[in-house]
C-alpha cells in the first residue's frame, strides 16, 4: 500500500485506511481524514516535513510521520 508521505505535489488521492494508535488516530479523523476522503497533495517541504495537504475544502499540515499512518490509492 501507498502512504500520504510518499504522493507527490499535484496529486489527489483518495484515502484507504488510518493507522496508529489511539490519540493519533483520533487527532487525524477530527481533521476530517477519515475513510473515503479525497486529498490533494498542495506543497512538500525540501526535506519532505511538513505536508501541505487540502482536506474536504481547508488546507492542512501534516508531519511526515503523520503522512506515514494514512494509506491512500
Amino acid at each position: 500500500m501507498r502512504t500520504l508521505d510518499k504522493v507527490k505535489t499535484g496529486e489527489t488521492v483518495k484515502v484507504d485506511k488510518l493507522s496508529g494508535d489511539g490519540a493519533v488516530k483520533r487527532r487525524l479523523m477530527d481533521m476530517g481524514i477519515t475513510k473515503g476522503t479525497h486529498i490533494f497533495v498542495r506543497k512538500l517541504a525540501p526535506l519532505g516535513d511538513p505536508v501541505e495537504v487540502t482536506v474536504r475544502g481547508y488546507e492542512l499540515s501534516l508531519r511526515r510521520s503523520e503522512a506515514k499512518l494514512i494509506q491512500v490509492t
